[in-house]
């Protein structure tokens, strides 16, 4: 397995804070590398229609060159190194220098010419998931096109005839490939610079990986014990907030390349689904939600209206995968009296902390010594304390008068006088120990606009 200083090269130049670098052969278009593993600033377009571009959760967007009218796009499938979260690496592979690879944005109805060169040691193709194009440039080995050998660049070129959010993966060794990291987002916005036009647009892919810690390499034959639950090949609490203006109107694209489903749930609002893999969702057919599946194979885009300030939680329901890397044969001890073998067990390891018995938010308050390269299994700190989460978790960060370029951290929110929990130090009230008693409703205040469904329906 090749290091990143081993792939670029010694004449490889490091460029500002986003650390890419470009390389060129015999007329190719450039092929930007990333390496930093942060949000990177939206790609906003300087010529043809107007759009507003996505932000890549931990990610960046692919910049492309003209050429007589064609949009032209380089991805290197090859090794990479990706930091998991500060503590972690992982050696996957992936596009142009991070897993997954950039994303692709381009406009309905432009003719893309896409290059792809294999630093891969086995062949490889992309395919263009959910896309409508001509049958050869599907991207399956075998079936409608040679593989692409190592060491070779081969050429896609089809008009993008419908919007929306789709994804490009391999279809050779997909299997490993894919268990490896080989995957990115594609996003056609609609021609019409003002069709489901939002002010903020966030797109992630969900992925896992089962890697021992201390190890580096994924387990690429596994298929469910999987103890890396991921956003973009991130975990908690190194995934980047979504960060928004009060009052924008956000969507949030998510695409499933695991191997189960995720129910994504997200605190605060309620939202409207607005867009599948298969197209945009008319008005009269959108639903609202607070928690969205997203199937295997498959993208769900929703929208909300961010009139809730706040520091909302964001994350898939299934509670395993908000956790990192675990034991899963571990037993459990709740209730049980642990005080002696504790004794015993300390006379051999005087650092030894039974853990367990009450639960285990302990974990979270603890440092414990750790193999190398992994982190707790669950993790994260906030003005509270302890979040005690990890693997598919992030916040949405609501805030006034964030600039409409700004997608730096605010920080913590600072909550009003009188809205946050506390704890009760008085007796209770009389109605609330009286067994039969009635307690009234308190009134409801004016009800709220629902989000999304205000402002620009």
């Amino acid at each position: 397995m090749m290091n990143r200083r081993q792939l670029l090269g010694a004449g490889a130049t490091v460029v500002g804070a986003a650390a890419w670098t470009k390389t060129s052969a015999m007329g190719l278009p450039d092929a930007p590398i990333m390496e930093s593993a942060s949000t990177q600033s939206p790609l906003v377009p300087t010529s043809g229609p107007d759009y507003q571009p996505v932000v890549t959760l931990n990610g960046w967007t692919l910049p492309h060159k003209m050429n007589n009218g064609v949009k032209e796009f380089h991805l290197v499938a090859e090794p990479v190194e990706r930091e998991m979260a500060d503590g972690m690496t992982a050696y996957l592979w992936g596009y142009n220098g991070q897993s997954p690879g950039p994303t692709i944005e381009a406009v309905e109805g432009d003719r893309v010419r896409i290059f792809v060169t294999n630093k891969l040691p086995e062949h490889t193709t992309i395919h263009w998931h959910g896309m409508i194009l001509p049958c050869g440039m599907d991207g399956v080995a075998g079936l409608t096109q040679p593989a692409i050998p190592a060491g070779k660049t081969f050429v896609y070129e089809f008009d993008l005839v419908k919007s929306g959010t789709f994804m490009y993966h391999p279809h050779g060794d997909e299997m490993v490939q894919m268990a490896m990291g080989m995957m990115g987002f594609f996003v056609i916005h609609p021609k019409d610079p003002q069709f489901m036009r939002v002010d903020r647009d966030f797109v992630f892919l969900l992925n896992a990986y089962d890697i021992d810690p201390g190890s580096y390499l994924p387990r690429v034959m596994e298929m469910t014990d999987f103890n890396m639950w991921c956003w973009n090949s991130r975990i908690f609490p190194d995934i980047d907030p979504l960060v928004v203006s009060r009052n924008d109107r956000v969507r949030v694209r998510v695409g499933n390349l695991t191997m189960t489903n995720h129910p994504i749930h997200m605190h605060g609002y309620d939202f409207e689904v607005t867009c599948t893999d298969g197209g945009w969702v008319k008005p009269e057919a959108r639903w609202p939600e607070v928690s969205i599946d997203i199937p295997v194979g498959a993208m769900r885009a929703y929208e909300f209206n961010a009139v809730h300030e706040g520091d909302w939680a964001i994350h898939c329901h299934k509670s395993h995968h908000t956790m990192n890397a675990m034991g899963h044969d571990v037993p459990t001890f709740i209730g049980a009296e642990k005080s002696r073998v504790t004794s015993m067990i300390r006379r051999l390891q005087p650092d030894y902390m039974p853990m367990g018995t009450r639960g285990m938010a302990d974990m979270a308050e603890m440092s414990m010594p750790l193999p190398d390269n992994t982190i707790p299994m669950m993790t994260g700190w906030g003005q509270f304390g302890a979040i005690e989460m990890g693997g598919m978790f992030s916040v949405v960060k609501v805030r006034e008068g964030i600039a409409s370029d700004d997608y730096s951290d605010p920080g913590d929110y600072e909550h009003p006088p009188g809205t946050v929990a506390y704890e009760w130090t008085g007796d209770l009230p009389a109605a609330s120990s009286t067994t039969g008693a009635k307690t009234q409703a308190p009134a409801k205040p004016a009800p709220e606009p629902a989000a999304g469904h205000g402002g620009h329906d």
